[in-house]
């Protein structure tokens, strides 16, 4: 059960990303940085 957890964590991480991404873009990693998304 534990790795249906640490999935759902996962996917949630990738979602409020994608998220912060759509919104400003700065939150991503620093060697994210290099998308052209600006």
């Amino acid at each position: 059960m534990r790795r249906v957890f640490i999935t759902a964590l996962f996917c949630l991480a990738i979602v409020t990303t994608l998220s912060a991404c759509g919104q400003k873009g700065p939150l991503i990693l620093p060697g994210e940085q290099e998308t052209p998304a600006s």
